[in-house]
């Protein structure tokens, strides 16, 4: 069974291909059907894989699936093969699982589209691209899927790039992420010198030999790669302006795909990071500082997407700061309840738009909870899941990385909690402007002559289906960190993949009560301040500062630091060096040889008799020339 594990990435790229050739033919919703039937099928080639991994012994539930070789050259032998291990089985089945809904969804969501077969044809890369990142077992093959992500994630995001906004976000993410793909190369340069192999394998059983300041260099460069690809500061403005996508893409952006991709290489690269105390902190503090600035931003944005989007960012700062803790463990089952809790929630923020005719802001909004109510019921599981509030997944997920957090780095566990108040506080006042208070989506939506009771509509039933499943995932999703029988639980077989280098927070029951019982409240607070101040009134800017609403400008200064002084160079070297160095010289050559040509032409008169003379007269010159030389 385990050796099938191929089709979990050749299904989809299949897929693609089908659609590439005759996604024109098969038209909407064939089109849509077939992209969702080779994500399916990969759902299930994962599942069945996992089921063949389960059966080996804990200590050997790893395997190389070599497909063929790929580069080689001199002492560079590359391989596109697969790791197969409960790693990257996790994260396959989550980005198989929850990406079949999502395909789902779009077929409702997209409908009508006039390029609808290529939206799945872009879809399908993207999970291919995603799942050979996760399964690629070296380094070089995980870059391949690492740059499909980011090509494909410009593509979608940029999909309806007829808009100005959606072309620019399309290029700020590719931008961002290029720029941040640079540590990548570098540290696999560095990585081949220490190691002499790009094998993940290799690496690790050579991880001890390599000297501290050349492991942590590898671990940060790695980590830079990671801050563009998942959003970190300072570079996690794209991902606001990537909601300019199809809200679909949104959901497998941020939770299936793309921004997990980072967080995933920080564990796969345990055995380095481990041993490397400096770049564990440094992954820690930044996870920290990003979670509590994103939520903060979160607090005063008026697009549904957009406080989405910061609740991503700030929910992956949790993940790596407990990567940073060496609770790996907690970074993959924050990981996947957010998949879950994520997905629900933009894919219910799309029901939303669908209903309202497009309409993304949260202030022309209102008592959707009435007109929608099973887009409401859904919503409510992805809210209380994010904001914390127990038993839903992310009360537990949430609740383990600040455990972990607290018992090795104090500051940044209080750092985390003041962030978990802020998210129950942002999602609840999103929650409060879409779904309660007055009707004020009236002044949206047209309502064709003779009809006054038009109002929002719900989604069809392949939209509803997905909302439903994520639900009931969103609530249920806290048993993975529940023991099924008696020393085992679905968390724990990720044990052998991080062995002895992961941390043991060594809490007691009471502690672990005292802390359980503190995110409750916090979450609890958070809610219950939010939901009255936002439920009654509508408008609140001493609430909302600009300077929050405009993500502390951010944008703004790298405009002024790099985008202007950017302009400024490229005019310079157009005006200066192009027309005046490099076109001056060109020209100036050529001019140089006109002239001179002008100039000989007057010696070439035609005349034999000239040029007899001419000669004579050199003749004559030679001869007294020689004569003098003679008599000197």
């Amino acid at each position: 069974m385990i050796h099938a594990a191929f089709l979990m990435f050749l299904l989809p790229l299949a897929g693609f291909v089908v659609l590439a050739l005759g996604g024109r033919r098969l038209g909407d919703p064939l089109a849509g059907w077939v992209g969702t039937g080779a994500v399916a099928g990969s759902f299930v080639v994962a599942c069945i894989t996992y089921a063949g991994l389960l059966k080996m012994p804990s200590s050997g539930r790893s395997f190389d699936q070599t497909l063929f070789t790929w580069i080689p050259v001199g002492g560079l032998n590359v391989k596109a093969a697969l790791l197969i291990d409960p790693l990257s089985m996790t994260m396959a089945l989550f980005v198989t699982g929850v990406s079949t809904l999502i395909h789902l969804y779009s077929i409702g969501y997209m409908k009508g589209d006039k390029d609808f077969p290529k939206f799945f044809l872009y879809m399908n890369l993207f999970v291919a691209s995603m799942l050979m990142l996760v399964l690629g077992d070296n380094l070089l093959f995980t870059f391949v899927g690492w740059e499909g992500v980011g090509v494909c994630s410009y593509w979608l995001i940029a999909y309806w790039f007829g808009r100005p906004t959606a072309a620019s976000a399309g290029k700020k993410a590719f931008l961002y992420n290029r720029l941040a793909d640079v540590g990548f190369l570098v540290a696999v340069f560095l990585v081949f010198d220490k190691t002499g192999t790009l094998q993940y394998h290799g690496i690790f059983a050579h991880a001890s030999s390599i000297d501290p300041a050349a492991r942590t260099a590898i671990c940060l460069l790695l980590f830079v790669a990671a801050v563009g690809k998942s959003a970190q500061l300072p570079l996690f403005p794209w991902l606001a302006d990537a909601m300019e996508g199809p809200t679909p893409v949104s959901a497998l952006i941020h939770a299936a795909t793309m921004v997990t991709a980072g967080v995933f290489l920080m564990c796969r690269i345990n055995p380095l990071l481990g041993l490397s105390h400096p770049a564990q902190l440094v992954v820690a503090s930044i996870g920290a500082v990003t979670a509590l600035v994103a939520a903060t931003i979160g607090c005063a944005q008026q697009d549904i997407k957009k406080v989405l989007a910061y609740s991503t960012v700030s929910q992956l700062g949790y993940m790596f700061l407990a990567a940073g803790t060496g609770a790996y463990e907690a970074a993959i089952f924050l990981m996947v309840a957010h998949a879950f809790f994520k997905a629900e929630l933009f894919l219910g923020a799309g029901s939303v738009i669908h209903g309202l005719d497009n309409e993304q802001d949260l202030k022309r909004m209102g008592n959707l909870r009435r007109w929608l109510p099973l887009t409401f019921a859904t919503f409510v599981f992805g809210w209380l899941a994010i904001a914390g509030i127990p038993p839903l997944s992310g009360f537990w997920a949430k609740g383990d990385v600040l455990d972990n957090a607290y018992a090795r780095f104090p500051v940044l566990w209080f750092v985390g909690l003041v962030t978990a108040a802020l998210t129950a506080y942002y999602m609840t006042r999103l929650s409060a402007l879409a779904f309660f208070g007055d009707d004020r989506w009236r002044q949206v939506l047209q309502a064709p002559a003779g009809d006054h009771d038009a109002h929002p509509h719900e989604a069809p039933w392949v939209m509803a289906w997905p909302l439903v499943v994520l639900a009931v995932l969103s609530l249920a999703g806290g048993v993975l960190l529940l023991p099924w029988h008696p020393g085992w639980s679905p968390l724990r077989w990720l044990d052998p993949v991080f062995g002895s280098r992961l941390f043991d927070a060594h809490l007691s029951g009471t502690a672990q009560w005292v802390l359980g019982v503190v995110d409750s409240l916090v979450a609890l607070v958070g809610l219950a301040v939010a939901l009255p101040l936002w439920a009654r009134q509508p408008e609140r800017p001493e609430l909302e500062p600009a300077m929050l609403q405009r993500s502390y400008y951010l944008d703004d200064i790298y405009d002024a630091v790099i985008g202007r002084p950017g302009q400024a160079l490229a005019r310079f070297s157009l005006v200066v060096v192009d027309n005046q160095v490099i076109d001056g010289a060109v020209n100036g050559i050529g001019r140089l040889a006109r002239n001179s040509g002008s100039i000989m032409r007057r010696l070439q008169t035609g005349f034999v008799r000239q040029y007899a003379l001419g000669i004579a007269l050199g003749a004559a010159g030679l001869l007294v020339f020689m004569a003098a030389r003679a008599w000197a």
